[in-house]
């Protein structure tokens, strides 16, 4: 394949300082989860005091499979904003219980698994009745399946660069496909039709796709980095929901849509893209036209990730919503 030319970035988080010193708590929760077929954990870190600081942060990462890692620097609220913020491992992933052998059991990788995994651990914390979310990509969309609920306890919601519509995602994400190098499209291609998605050709033709569309900071943060090498370390359910890559979606998720209940969220939402983004904004605008009160925030030199990509920008913008008394949109 030819060379991709892309200008690489540098992370901008040198330049973020930290003003405080913000405690970090780690535990498990245990997750009761019927067809398991043994005892479940949600593993979590809390960084802040729920009891001296502002109104919790609770982060959905991505995938569905990623892992926390890649959102790290989110901590960085805490740190400077006095937010507590909580990062956690989805079930299946990182340092909670991982279940391989229920690859491909579509039943059992549900929405409704996940949201109940979120409830119980905001029961653990004891924040369920005063709490913020942030879900990125797959974590946007369990956010967003989240306050459609109208949960009492939810103040604020952010959704960043996640789609309303998987038809749609998957139609932006194949627009961007057409911009590859022609050779990178052919390796793609005969792989898919193949079906030798697990090649390492397939995966090197993948990540020129996710340098430019996923996270442009070049080279990748170790975070991110972690959270790639949790899908290989254990691909449940990422390929059981999702598939072999961001634009080839052939699992459990493929019709996922919740454009006819976006109306029923009635917090205040943040809604984040960036410029070169997979999530597009013809993939992200049915949150801004469907939600009662929502602001659009696009960040012009990120993709998948401003929260690496723009760090700096990225919390002011954030921590402004969260903090702000009032929202015009």
């Amino acid at each position: 394949m030819a060379p991709v030319p892309i200008e690489p970035r540098p992370s901008d988080s040198s330049r973020f300082r930290s003003h405080t010193i913000a405690a970090t708590t780690e535990g498990v929760v245990d997750f009761e989860v019927p067809g398991a077929g043994k005892p479940c954990k949600t593993w979590y870190r809390l960084r802040g005091n729920l009891t001296y600081g502002g109104r919790p942060l609770v982060c959905l990462h991505g995938g569905p499979g990623v892992g926390h890692d890649y959102l790290e620097s989110l901590e960085d609220l805490s740190i400077s904003y006095n937010i507590p913020v909580v990062l956690y491992d989805q079930l299946g992933t990182g340092r909670s219980t991982h279940l391989p052998e229920k690859k491909g059991d579509a039943k059992f990788w549900t929405i409704g698994l996940f949201l109940a995994e979120l409830d119980n651990l905001l029961r653990h914390l004891g924040i369920h009745q005063n709490y913020d979310l942030y879900g990125n990509s797959w974590g946007g969309m369990l956010g967003a399946e989240h306050a459609i609920l109208g949960p009492k306890g939810l103040n604020r919601l952010i959704i960043a660069d996640a789609p309303a519509n998987i038809h749609n995602w998957v139609r932006a994400a194949n627009k961007l496909r057409k911009e590859l190098p022609e050779d990178v499209q052919a390796v793609l291609q005969k792989h898919e039709d193949d079906k030798t998605t697990d090649s390492p050709e397939y995966e090197r033709a993948v990540q020129v796709f996710y340098q430019r569309h996923v996270c442009r900071v070049n080279p990748w943060p170790k975070e991110v980095q972690r959270s790639f090498q949790n899908i290989k370390d254990d691909p449940t359910v990422y390929h059981t929901m999702n598939g072999p890559s961001e634009f080839h979606v052939v699992g459990s998720l493929k019709e996922w849509s919740i454009l006819q209940d976006l109306p029923k969220i009635d917090v205040p939402t943040l809604l984040i893209n960036g410029r070169y983004d997979e999530a597009t904004d013809e993939v992200v605008e049915p949150y801004f036209q469907k939600i009662k009160r929502v602001k659009w925030v696009t960040f012009e030199q990120s993709s998948h990730m401003p929260h690496v990509e723009e760090r700096s920008r990225f919390m002011e913008v954030v921590s402004h919503f969260l903090r702000s008394e009032t929202m015009r949109c």
